[in-house]
């Protein structure tokens, strides 16, 4: 299917597929669920017994915790302006601007918040992603007014303009990654994490075409060692990011039991198993 030297995957390399549970009901938690709540944080309360673990403010877990969400009710909207049927998928939709390329992707959007970020942190050396054939893109190059040519099985850094930290500038370096970045290259650079150890940030991925990835917006805890978390996607179609229901729970949904005891992950989209979690 492709050269066996270019591994510049094209943009379907998420490639998603439905998951095999169907899509069915809103699960959305609704006793729980705060409809004027503006951020993750204040829209989704776990359920009684369960706290949201301590985080460190201005931490990475903090700020996807406090990502800002859409009105409670507000479609998905795909790059295109059209609106994506809510078959039981999501109950939250994150108030972030995707652009009107279809770019933002599954994998693509978990590079975007940890960009995003580190961007708004000023870890711009920390910016930098694989390209599905190993070229790093970092964002300093690009920073410095170096853009990257691609030329057949070719990738470099050109020198083409003045040094600029604009956001909009920081917008056109992600644009390119989501061009030759996809699922594949992510999980390679992703390190392996134990699912006892779940944690805010981490991602559940599977690499390939096709493959997916959606990230771990929250934890919360028990007082007997018991965790659940909230999970966050885009998907294909590029699409707004959504939080994710739970469709094996719908009484638990929108949040997720990190049950060691069981191997597969249903999501309304997509199944993974538990040793697909991996993190940055």
């Amino acid at each position: 299917m492709k050269s066996r030297l270019l591994l510049l995957l094209p943009l379907w390399v998420c490639g998603c597929r439905p998951g095999a549970s169907g899509q069915q009901g809103t699960g959305a938690g609704q006793e729980r669920l705060s409809a004027q709540g503006t951020t993750i944080a204040e829209r989704f309360q776990p359920p009684p017994g369960y706290s949201r673990v301590r985080l460190v403010e201005g931490s990475y877990g903090y700020y996807l915790r406090n990502l800002p969400l859409k009105k409670h009710g507000s479609p998905v909207l795909y790059y295109n302006g059209s609106q994506k049927p809510n078959r039981g998928v999501y109950c939250g939709v994150v108030a972030m601007d995707i652009g009107r390329r279809d770019l933002q992707q599954c994998a693509d959007a978990v590079m975007r918040l940890r960009a995003e970020y580190l961007y708004a942190t000023r870890e711009y050396d920390k910016i930098q992603f694989h390209f599905t054939n190993g070229f790093l893109a970092g964002y300093t190059q690009w920073r410095a007014g170096y853009r990257i040519a691609v030329s057949g099985n070719q990738v470099s850094w050109v020198k083409r303009s003045a040094p600029d930290s604009s956001y909009s500038t920081f917008r056109s370096y992600l644009e390119v990654v989501f061009s030759y970045a996809g699922t594949l290259s992510l999980s390679r650079e992703l390190r392996q994490a134990d699912y006892k150890s779940l944690a805010i940030g981490d991602v559940l991925i599977q690499g390939g075409s096709p493959g997916h990835a959606v990230v771990v917006v929250d934890v919360a805890e028990n007082n007997r060692g018991g965790k659940l978390y909230l999970l966050a996607q885009s998907y294909m179609p590029a699409q707004e990011i959504q939080i994710l229901c739970n469709p094996r729970n719908e009484d638990l949904s929108p949040w997720y039991e990190a049950d060691t005891a069981e191997k597969v992950i249903e999501t309304p989209e997509w199944r993974f198993t538990t040793d697909d979690l991996k993190r940055f």
